[in-house]
């Protein structure tokens, strides 16, 4: 009797995504800036439905990647250009609007509705490099080739899952009166160094475009 073949994912493989991805997640970005502001502005909840659309717009651009981007953009390699410049001026755009509003005070605000909060969230890793670059590049090098749809799924599921802990762990801290006030005493400094990473991200994208 002929034994059914070995799966092609492993649990090694998944160790390796999560700790590529927690590394990834926990490094100054857009997405990583969008969830502290939205914690700090409008309350964890906030924070915590920010968190959700930019994991599952991450795990998205996860699945087009195992789908075959990288194929598409071979075929296509002026769609991988536009979208690589276009996410580079945004990424410049955002660390410019950092920059400039580090030494402003962040005024609590009436929460935004769980929709809208979703939405920003899903929006900004829509365009955002950081997140397309790693779907693009980490994935290829990880998770081997010859995956079913039900091993697509599942490492899709993982970093929804594990991104939206993550961020949700963020929005906590952020909105614990004694974490945000040490951020706030903080945050001028804090908030022009991440503006000075995003700028470098930004034209490092741009130049190697």
């Amino acid at each position: 009797t002929r034994r059914p073949p070995d799966p092609v994912l492993s649990v090694a493989h998944l160790l390796a995504f999560n700790l590529a991805l927690l590394l990834a997640v926990a490094s100054p970005g857009p997405a990583f800036l969008v969830c502290v502001r939205a914690s700090l502005q409008g309350g964890r909840q906030e924070g915590i439905l920010t968190g959700l659309g930019l994991a599952v717009m991450a795990g998205l651009w996860t699945l087009a990647a195992l789908l075959g981007l990288d194929t598409i953009f071979t075929l296509f390699p002026y769609a991988y250009t536009v979208m690589k410049i276009s996410g580079a001026l945004l990424v410049i755009f955002i660390a410019v609007q950092t920059w400039r509003g580090a030494a402003k005070a962040i005024v609590t605000a009436p929460p935004a509705s769980s929709r809208r909060a979703v939405l920003r969230g899903l929006l900004l890793n829509l365009g955002n490099p950081k997140s397309i670059l790693f779907s693009a590049g980490v994935l290829l090098v990880i998770f081997p080739p010859g995956l079913s749809a039900a091993e697509m799924s599942l490492i899709t599921a993982n970093q929804i899952v594990l991104e939206t802990v993550v961020y949700s762990v963020l929005a906590t801290l952020m909105s614990r009166d004694t974490v945000r006030a040490r951020y706030m005493a903080f945050k001028p400094s804090l908030t022009r160094a991440m503006a000075l990473v995003l700028g470098g991200l930004g034209l490092r994208l741009l130049i190697t475009s």
